[in-house]
């Protein structure tokens, strides 16, 4: 596999002192993957020079006119969470830009997949406000993008942040043409996420929300990839996956009670790269999200990178598995497949 990689370079110029969402969680990414021998194999793409009008794809002018005001006000917050710089909204633009680089290399054709390791994230930025680290809505922005650029009509996201993609659901709530899949610890922040949230209108059945209880362990995330999710995503039948990435399930992170480890991430991607061959010829574009222990979060990375450069890749996991039993999620699992139809 080829796969584009994309970094953002100015990211450490938004920050807060003392912040969970902090420039480390970059480096910790750059610096051990820098020193892998996949580095070298990777094609490392530059972002691409964007500005507002990619960001109103998705988000309403006057939020976008409040966050420029409230740059002139920084160091502040926008939310309890979500704080900016004086050059945050630049940061964020330049994240979407890479994010961006790494879609059009995959849908050019010059690679077959893509991770754009990028910050701040995105996925609970909603059209109208920012909201949970988030300023904008990179991944909801890029499908756009995609659309608009490329042509591109049916497109699915999967969002395994520990978190609900509430963001990245309300701009798709009503549109049919995108599949989105979150797959979150409930309840958990921000609230939203219930399985009954299925979509509205002609987007009804085009949500789907899989609300896991904690200590959801590696075994019943597979399960419900390999059983739910799987059949969803080869009957919707994308042109492309865009993969909202998310390592806060790791069972080391601080803002979660989940059990995934490095191996388990690894398994997940290489279920999402399966979906990919048989739907979208392999095109399958992921973007960091959250995830908060620095050595956790790297090694996960590292461990996506290797899978979707090889698929068979032989994966490390330095710091092992959880020390607590997993929850059974098997009638979970069970309500969702009728709740969507999936035989």
């Amino acid at each position: 596999m080829t796969t584009a990689f994309g970094f953002n370079p100015s990211h450490a110029r938004h920050y807060e002192p003392g912040h969970v969402e902090r420039p480390e969680r970059l480096e910790a990414i750059r610096e051990r993957l820098s020193s892998s021998p996949n580095w070298n194999r990777l094609q490392h793409v530059e972002p691409l020079a964007v500005d507002l009008d990619v960001a109103r794809l998705v988000h309403r002018r006057t939020y976008l006119e409040r966050l420029q005001q409230a740059l002139h006000r920084a160091p502040t917050r926008l939310d309890p969470d979500t704080y900016v710089q004086p050059e945050s909204l630049t940061v964020a633009l330049e994240a979407v830009g890479t994010l961006l680089a790494v879609t059009r290399a995959v849908l050019d054709g010059h690679a077959d997949n893509g991770f754009a390791a990028i910050r701040p994230p995105g996925h609970h930025a909603t059209p109208e406000r920012a909201m949970g680290f988030c300023l904008l809505s990179n991944v909801a922005i890029a499908v756009r993008w995609a659309q608009q650029t490329f042509g591109v009509e049916r497109v699915a996201i999967v969002d395994f942040d520990v978190h609900h993609g509430n963001g990245t659901q309300e701009v798709f709530y009503q549109d049919p043409n995108v599949l989105f899949i979150s797959v979150h610890q409930f309840p958990h922040y921000p609230g939203t996420g219930r399985m009954e949230e299925i979509g509205e209108g002609r987007g009804r059945g085009t949500t789907v929300n899989v609300p896991l209880p904690p200590f959801t362990g590696d075994a019943g995330y597979l399960e419900v990839f390999r059983r739910l999710l799987g059949p969803i995503v080869r009957r919707f039948r994308p042109e492309v996956l865009f993969v909202s990435a998310g390592y806060d399930a790791h069972w080391r992170d601080p803002l979660s009670a989940m059990q995934l480890t490095v191996s388990g991430f690894a398994q997940l991607v290489y279920e999402l790269m399966e979906w990919a061959d048989a739907c979208c010829d392999n095109r399958l574009i992921a973007a960091l999200e959250g995830g908060y222990d620095a050595e956790a979060l790297a090694a996960s990375v590292d461990a996506t990178v290797a899978r979707l450069l090889d698929p068979m890749a032989e994966i490390e996991d330095p710091i092992g598995p959880s020390p607590h039993e997993p929850a059974d999620v098997r009638d979970l699992i069970y309500e969702l497949r009728l709740l969507h139809k999936v035989a």
